[in-house]
């Protein structure tokens, strides 16, 4: 039996105190690309009872994403927005989740992210990372921006670090490896990645903006 709305808020409440947790349920968060990082990062968000998550990706899940991606075999075929949704709907029944299957570029970001003040990017690909980043910056600079970038291989998890690149840009990541450089996404690498960005959400969150 699902646990009532009150129910499963109460056990938040008792974990994370009242007042975090308020904060929490209020919160609204926009996950832009929905692999490795996004899929981790909205399930961590979902259970920390973030209460609005909109989630974009316009791709499907394929065979190869099973190995870091929050999907399961029989959801092969889907797009990732809504296999992504089904899940996080089984995880917190009661967060707010809406999803859009689109790809996200310079001239449809300033409607799609206008109402969502803190905003994580989460692509694979280098140049869209870079395109999300600068127009985020350019067209809402108050918006709170949490990005990745370095995170392939097996190096030491330790690598991987956030830091506070300007006053409401935040970047996660070992800045340093990329795919095409010898070993590939490897799913506990990239999770510790992604554990990095949902942290520095919820401190976001939190009040606490220090790196």
């Amino acid at each position: 039996m699902i646990p009532s709305k009150e129910e499963m808020y109460a056990a938040l409440e008792e974990r994370h105190g009242k007042e975090l947790q308020k904060r929490f349920a209020e919160a609204a968060v926009v996950i832009c690309g929905l692999g490795g990082l996004g899929s981790n990062v909205a399930v961590s968000l979902a259970r920390a009872g973030v209460g609005k998550l909109h989630l974009i990706d316009f791709d499907k899940v394929d065979i190869s994403n099973l190995n870091r991606q929050q999907y399961f075999p029989d959801q092969l075929g889907m797009y990732k927005s809504q296999a992504l949704t089904d899940t996080l709907k089984r995880i917190a029944p009661y967060c707010e989740i809406t999803s859009r299957t689109v790809k996200l570029d310079e001239s449809n970001i300033p409607e799609l992210l206008s109402d969502y003040p803190i905003v994580c990017e989460c692509f694979d690909n280098a140049e869209q990372k870079a395109m999300l980043v600068n127009t985020v910056l350019e067209y809402f600079p108050g918006k709170k921006l949490v990005a990745a970038s370095g995170m392939a291989g097996l190096g030491s998890a330790n690598t991987i670090v956030t830091r506070r690149i300007s006053k409401n840009f935040w970047l996660c990541g070992d800045g340093k490896s990329d795919v095409g450089g010898g070993l590939g996404l490897i799913s506990a690498r990239v999770a510790v990645c992604a554990a990095h960005q949902a942290t520095m959400v919820l401190r976001i969150i939190s009040g606490e903006e220090e790196a």
